[in-house]
């Protein structure tokens, strides 16, 4: 086998889970995206939120997922038609390059009209990835001396 070349991103990171891969941008992030354009247009009819909230939300197997307008440091496995809650789709299995984990799948074809958003966009499952602001930052919360006590 050949070297391995993974590609680092810059900025607010989502990381394969298992080896800490960089494998997409927040700011790629579908759902979260459209949620916050969506909600300052339905800041009146707040007591719809929640429905809305759910509507955003992908589900799989494994639990919660999100959708990305991009993905990197990923390979593909074979296509193949999957019959999800939202309807049929033509999915390719997407796996981390550098440790070989499953780590969602893309969307090739939607067979529903109403489900032609997805096609061409990647899904990670929230179980498999970790959030690089979670990760990379520590906050110290115990309480510390003051000057004065410290001496």
């Amino acid at each position: 086998m050949g070297r391995i070349f993974v590609v680092d991103l810059e900025g607010r990171t989502y990381k394969c889970k298992f080896c800490k891969t960089h494998l997409a941008l927040a700011d790629d992030l579908v759902s979260r995206a459209s949620f916050l354009l969506l909600v300052g247009e339905l800041a009146v009819l707040s007591f719809f939120l929640e429905d809305f909230i759910e509507l955003l939300a992908f589900h799989c197997r494994r639990g919660k997922a999100y959708l990305f307008n991009n993905v990197v440091n990923i390979t593909f496995g074979p296509h193949e038609e999957r019959m999800m809650l939202s309807g049929t789709h033509t999915v390719a299995d997407i796996f981390c390059c550098y440790c070989g984990q499953i780590v969602g799948w893309k969307y090739e074809t939607a067979h529903e009209n109403s489900q032609k958003y997805k096609e061409g966009k990647f899904v990670l499952e929230r179980g498999r990835i970790i959030d690089g602001a979670d990760s990379e930052f520590y906050i110290d919360t115990r309480p510390t001396l003051s000057d004065t006590e410290d001496v």
